[in-house]
């Protein structure tokens, strides 16, 4: 289970009341992963959203460094509603320790408890307007 705290820094998440972060906190599977090792491949299936514990990892595109995660930082979160394929790899600089959820454990989530879905909606559409309002 994955800290509640650590989810509400999510923005996705950040909407979310106590017991709604407890309710989704109890989904997520915490994962170990060591330095070195890749967490996700660019162009691969997208089935999972993680937020990071402890640790950092190396944000690549292309094969070229676009950056670096840490803790409180999360990647996937796209995959959670659409599937879609992996924008960037990410690879483990330290050891790690990661929250996961898929998909398939996402959606019965979202589809029995409307207020989740709804402020998930919001969340989502307020990220549109940001990047629609950068180009």
């Amino acid at each position: 289970m994955a800290p509640t705290e650590l989810l509400r820094r999510v923005p996705l998440f950040s909407d979310l009341d106590r017991k709604e972060l407890e309710s989704l906190a109890r989904t997520f599977k915490e994962r170990n992963v060591s330095a070195g090792d890749t967490v996700v491949n660019e162009d691969s299936g997208a089935a999972g959203f993680f937020v990071i514990e402890d640790g950092t990892a190396k944000v690549t595109v292309h094969g070229q460094e676009r950056g670096t995660l840490g803790p409180g930082d999360y990647f996937g979160e796209i995959a959670l509603i659409d599937e879609g394929a992996r924008t960037a790899t990410i690879t483990a600089d330290s050891d790690m320790r990661l929250y996961g959820l898929t998909f398939w454990e996402f959606r019965p989530l979202v589809e029995q408890n409307a207020s989740i879905a709804w402020k998930l909606l919001q969340a989502l559409a307020r990220r549109l307007r940001q990047a629609e309002s950068r180009n």
